[in-house]
């Protein structure tokens, strides 16, 4: 389905510069930061892909930039500076979280993958593909992003390494992977460091939510509590829970052996059942969290109070604390299920909504990827794929900000009341999502204003 970007005319490439030069001390070298900009301007450009070649033929370059090769220029910033990432993209998030962050701000963890051909792209694996639904051959990024009342924008991405790749020095080597990312990590690890690092940054947030791919690691669950964040995290249908409190002993001492220090289930019980179990016997309630498309978009949930189960027949290190379990029964038969350590008093209303904030991600993946690009890198390297990647964020943090101004006020002592109701130059339309309220027909449009009340 083909996308539209903006038609860049003078006063938007205006603020495009503008908006580049703030990351200019991030870059070594004055040069590489020119070149960002019009890396910019490519990915923003309307084409139909936002790989070097077809992009270097669009830009038009600044009168300081000369060169009579557009595109070696672009692949030496994208594939061969050493300009950091890293640091770019954490100005883009403190510039961002200005008009987007709020102290009720939410994390959402997921992932993205890029289909690829052969084994040379960094990362690449035969592995299940998102993207195509199906075991395939391509790299998965574990992403962060942030929603909150005032806005909703992507804090990083991060490619992950599968073992094929952590336990291969020569493969890593010729990818240039630094040696700080080539210990073998999961998903759920990487999404750990990636939300320590925004906190650490001061992105305001206090509930984190993911899909079952991260929900299943009872230890990214412990991490998000020992960080004392709530979560709302999906789980697999075959997730063993208690329905009514267990009740737990220490198993007795065996004649030469010592006191055990984990608890075992004690005889008379209440015995554990997998949520999907559990959930054919829970009353189930209607509840609509926004409006979409073609009206308020609801499904009947159950809110119910559980204790996890995971390794009970092994015996337990400490006694489970008794957790929330969402269950979520959609109109086409689709069921899905999650575990929350909300509050005790937290209404049914306020973990749908929460849960469902999760659609925000879902649609800035499409964006970034169908407008800018973000699957469109061809190269092969770890650089080059992060290099691209921040030079999305960055372009989508611009269209984010764009869709914004109309509403932002004057500076102090224009004069002027603020133009509230002002025309945008901008434009930027894309195909509908089912996730877009009838009132925005643009996706960022919507995101960029959105308050999470609405979810």
């Amino acid at each position: 389905m083909k996308t539209f970007t903006p038609d860049l005319d003078p006063a938007v490439l205006e603020r495009l510069r503008e908006y580049a030069s703030r990351f200019v001390p991030d870059f070594p070298q004055s040069k590489p930061a020119r070149w960002a900009g019009v890396y910019l301007q490519g990915l923003l450009l309307d084409g139909e892909r936002k790989s070097i070649e077809p992009l270097s033929h669009r830009v038009v370059l600044p009168p300081e930039l000369t060169t009579n090769d557009p595109e070696q220029a672009l692949q030496q910033f994208v594939n061969q500076s050493p300009w950091d990432d890293r640091k770019v993209l954490t100005r883009y998030r403190a510039l961002m979280a200005e008009p987007f962050g709020s102290p009720e701000g939410v994390f959402v963890v997921d992932d993205t993958s890029f289909p690829k051909r052969g084994r040379h792209s960094v990362g690449v694996q035969h592995q299940y593909c998102g993207a195509l639904g199906k075991q395939a051959n391509c790299q998965v990024a574990v992403t962060l992003h942030y929603s909150g009342p005032r806005g909703h924008f992507p804090l990083t991405v991060r490619l992950h390494l599968p073992e094929s790749w952590t336990t291969d020095t020569t493969r890593m080597d010729a990818a240039g992977v630094p040696e700080e990312f080539r210990s073998p990590k999961t998903k759920g690890q990487l999404a750990l460091e990636l939300l320590d690092q925004a906190r650490a940054e001061g992105i305001a947030g206090n509930a984190v939510v993911a899909d079952a791919g991260y929900g299943n690691s009872g230890a990214f669950r412990e991490g998000l509590a020992v960080r004392g964040l709530r979560y709302v995290i999906g789980v697999v249908p075959s997730t063993v829970v208690f329905a009514q409190q267990p009740h737990w002993v220490r198993p007795p001492r065996a004649r030469r052996g010592r006191v055990s220090d984990r608890w075992a289930l004690a005889a008379g019980s209440p015995r554990p059942v997998a949520v999907g179990e559990l959930a054919k016997g829970l009353p189930l309630r209607r509840v609509s969290w926004r409006q979409g498309t073609k009206g308020r978009l609801s499904a009947r949930f159950a809110w119910v109070r559980v204790w996890p189960g995971a390794d009970w027949h092994r015996g337990v290190s400490a006694q489970p604390a008794p957790a929330w379990l969402l269950v979520e029964s959609r109109d086409d038969g689709e069921i899905q299920y999650a575990l929350s350590n909300l509050a005790p008093n937290t209404s049914r209303l306020k973990a749908v909504r929460l849960w469902k904030q999760r659609w925000r991600v879902e649609q800035g993946h499409q964006q970034m990827k169908e407008e800018l690009g973000l699957d469109h890198f061809e190269g092969r390297s770890w650089r080059g794929f992060h290099h691209h990647a921040a030079m999305v964020l960055l372009a989508y943090g611009f269209l984010l900000l764009e869709h914004k101004r109309p509403f932002l006020p004057e500076p102090t002592g224009s004069g002027k009341k603020g133009r509230p109701n002002a025309p945008s130059r901008y434009r930027a339309s894309v195909a509908p999502s089912s996730g877009c309220s009838d009132r925005s027909p643009n996706p960022t449009a919507h995101t960029a204003a959105a308050s999470t009340h609405d979810y």
